[in-house]
């Protein structure tokens, strides 16, 4: 397992879209990674209309904390919600900052979230959220969470490219690791993350991606599972 605190390696496009080099990724959309954000993860999931006090938002692949600013933004007066990111490669505030500078919008609420993450705070907190960001390889820190999420981001890097973070074994303690009734919503169509998710016990769906991207996945888990 590499070192928790490894910084990734980058490469930047238009100054501001971080690019893994481990990967061969960018960490978000280049045609609008806020936009995509919203309508995978936030409306995949059904949010904001599912918030309460205490719903639980897990995620793989923290990233430049994207998805949780979105989060963030789109929750108001909803309860007290909390969010367990899992994360291998944490990228500096520095990094994160520059790739921030693409979202101007997001600039009041990422003012904070970067001085704490720059005080080394791995457990970030704000008025109505609590952000708890597991560093490790998330197929040795899922399986000892002790926690359970109502809603799953599954934001890894592309299947074909990051295959460890959609590996059968991992999503089955994603599902392990759903409360009865959650759901989950992804980018990714690929047809094997589809049927590793179906086996976990998802009901999964295709639905409308986001971009040029033609499909993405969402999925509940039976209340009875």
């Amino acid at each position: 397992m590499p070192a928790p605190e490894q910084p990734p390696l980058l490469d930047w496009r238009d100054d501001s879209i971080p690019v893994s080099r481990r990967f061969d990724d960018p960490y978000f959309s280049l045609a609008g990674g806020l936009e995509e954000t919203r309508h995978v993860f936030l409306a995949g999931n059904g949010l904001p209309e599912r918030f309460r006090d205490g719903f639980h938002i897990a995620e793989l692949g923290f990233g430049t904390g994207l998805n949780l600013l979105a989060t963030l933004m789109l929750h108001r007066g909803h309860g007290h919600v909390h969010y367990t990111s899992f994360e291998a490669f944490p990228l500096t505030a520095t990094d994160i900052g520059r790739a921030l500078t693409a979202f101007p919008e997001l600039a009041p609420i990422a003012e904070p979230f970067l001085s704490q993450w720059a005080a080394g705070a791995r457990v970030l907190r704000f008025a109505n959220l609590t952000a708890t960001v597991i560093l490790g390889d998330a197929r040795e820190t899922l399986s000892q969470w002790d926690g359970k999420a109502d809603a799953w981001f599954l934001d890894g890097f592309s299947p074909a490219k990051n295959p460890e973070l959609w590996s059968p074994a991992l999503l089955q303690e994603v599902a392990r690791h759903t409360v009865p009734g959650g759901t989950f919503a992804t980018y990714t169509a690929a047809g094997h993350v589809r049927r590793c998710l179906a086996e976990a016990g998802f009901a999964v769906e295709r639905q409308p991606g986001f971009g040029r991207k033609r499909h993405m996945t969402i999925g509940r888990l039976p209340m009875g599972g």
